[in-house]
């Protein structure tokens, strides 16, 4: 369910039930001269659309103003748009403690941009899970005042948090393409992979008739993406968005 489409009794049971609650996190980005800018965000917001088939989630507005960076290409012409880190974190340390005054407790951000390396971090990912945990420790000492980890209603702190019942879960960070998939379906950049992946997803972010324009050695193979290709990708993702989310 869109968020912005939600009436506030859906948002109570939302709430009650601890629906999921989703943000498309990403980034406007050159992807070579036959594919959409807004690839990485896209990806992400058009497989949590097949998953809203089959699961109660909440999906907010997707952000797509993360930390592009000029690494591929400068921005002028191209269409990178590039945010800072320092700039991120408190705008999404803002969104997530109001997620939580809401009352969601089952808040997951999920991005696709440089998420090969996710276990070190990139940019966007950093300031998105470090906003997260700022945005915790705020809101637990406003409700339960300073000291409260070391007050005696916390002692089963250790044992409960075993258990899973963790108040740091209540937000999550996550790439669209976990570890696991790693030869089994190409990662890149504006490649074959990715450029299956829209066009199993969304066709019109794509035009083969540009293929012939790139020159940089990261879109060599994306002449031989296709949308079969594609849906074995989004098969996995939806396999992984399963996991994390309906754990």
């Amino acid at each position: 369910m869109r968020y912005e489409l939600m009436l506030p009794n859906q948002i109570r049971k939302a709430i009650a039930e601890n629906w999921p609650v989703v943000l498309p996190l990403g980034v406007l980005e050159y992807h070579g001269e036959h594919m959409a800018v807004g690839m990485d965000t896209l990806a992400v917001v058009k497989t949590l659309e097949l998953f809203e088939r089959e699961a109660d989630i909440v999906i907010l507005p997707p952000f797509y103003y993360g930390a592009a960076s000029y690494a591929v290409a400068p921005p002028e012409g191209s269409g990178s748009v590039q945010v800072g880190g320092n700039a991120l974190a408190p705008f999404a340390e803002e969104l997530f403690y109001s997620l939580l005054r809401i009352g969601f407790r089952n808040v997951h951000a999920i991005i696709h941009h440089q998420t090969e390396n996710f276990a070190a971090g990139m940019p966007t990912d950093l300031a998105f899970k470090s906003a997260g945990r700022q945005a915790i420790f705020r809101f637990l000492e406003k409700e339960r005042g300073e000291g409260w980890w070391g007050s005696q209603a916390m002692a089963d702190y250790y044992s409960g948090h075993a258990e899973g019942a963790n108040f740091f879960n209540w937000i999550q960070v996550h790439p669209l393409m976990p570890a696991a998939t790693d030869g089994q379906y190409p990662f890149d950049h504006a490649g074959i992979g990715e450029t299956s992946l829209m066009l199993a997803l969304c066709p019109q972010a794509v035009d083969a008739g540009h293929f012939a324009d790139n020159t940089g050695w990261y879109t060599a193979s994306a002449k031989d993406a296709s949308a079969e290709l594609g849906q074995r990708g989004v098969a996995m993702i939806l396999d992984h968005l399963r996991a994390i989310l309906l754990a």
